[in-house]
């Protein structure tokens, strides 16, 4: 089935939960390069969501574009990092779920506050969304994002190499006012410039808030937008802990907020840092109690 249609005919669709934080439980780091080095881990994860009762998998290549590789001295080969990350998400999947090809910030800054004009960072997300689109994913997630200019950048990346269906979520430092990114755009500003440049579906993930505020943002977006609405918070606010950040919301009530999130218009709901296939199972079994 198609993604945009499977999405609208079912109220609430699943998406998987962390993949970072569950590599470095198994005592793994260098995320992304675990997909050449460790693939068998990556894989465990990914079955495991699925398992759990997620019906999207988001491919482990967040942030696998040249400029950010690059400029953070990174002995990673971009195509092949990638090429792996879709693989072995393609491979979990199978025929029955879907894959999102994962994308997100260069970690640099768009002049006049960087050095990078909006032409090269489109070029930038041009060249990873290509390999992701190569390699067999349903659509594209942008996620992690705190400058929406940034956002709009690989937006017209991904929809200048594909017809396939992108999704963007950014991350908001505060959900009061009509919520903040660290970057100082709203959530009314996010939904509008999204909405207009063509994204399929919108929303947030991680951040400084907590899953309990995430129906804030919500809420604020479906206001000024029509499109399906995506809430993938941390399990809690992260905190610092033994010179380790740690999120430590249970289950239970990580499920409570993201049936919040339900309430106000979310139709796309997962995890992100500190998320767990149980955070995802708790979830799934919520929603098939409901009529």
């Amino acid at each position: 089935m198609n993604l945009l249609t499977h999405i609208a005919n079912n109220r609430v669709t699943i998406a998987d939960g962390a993949m970072g934080t569950e590599l470095f439980k198994a005592g793994l780091t260098g995320v992304e390069q675990n997909n050449l080095t460790n693939p068998e881990s990556v894989l465990k994860i990914h079955r495991s969501y699925i398992e759990a009762g997620a019906a999207l998998i988001i491919t482990n290549t967040l942030t696998m574009n040249r400029i950010f590789i690059e400029s953070h001295s990174l002995d990673i080969d971009v195509v092949r990092v990638n090429e792996a990350g879709a693989k072995l998400a393609r491979q979990t999947a199978g025929s029955d779920h879907f894959v999102l090809g994962d994308i997100s910030s260069s970690g640099q800054m768009l002049e006049p506050y960087g050095e990078f004009s909006e032409e090269t960072f489109i070029r930038n997300f041009q060249e990873q969304a290509r390999i992701l689109s190569e390699n067999s994913v349903d659509a594209f997630i942008i996620e992690t994002m705190t400058d929406v200019r940034e956002a709009v950048c690989a937006l017209r990346a991904c929809k200048s190499i594909s017809s396939l269906p992108v999704f963007v979520t950014m991350s908001y430092s505060t959900a009061e006012n009509g919520g903040r990114t660290i970057m100082g755009n709203s959530a009314k500003d996010c939904a509008i410039s999204l909405t207009q440049e063509g994204a399929d579906a919108i929303g947030s993930n991680c951040g400084s808030i907590g899953p309990e505020d995430f129906s804030i943002i919500v809420s604020e977006m479906k206001k000024h937008s029509p499109l399906p609405l995506i809430a993938k918070p941390n399990a809690g606010k992260p905190k610092l802990l033994n010179n380790v950040t740690s999120f430590n919301m249970p289950p239970n009530i990580f499920a409570d907020c993201m049936a919040k999130c339900i309430k106000n218009g979310a139709s796309i709901i997962g995890g992100c840092c500190g998320t767990t296939p149980d955070h995802i199972k708790v979830i799934s079994a919520f929603l098939d109690k409901q009529p």
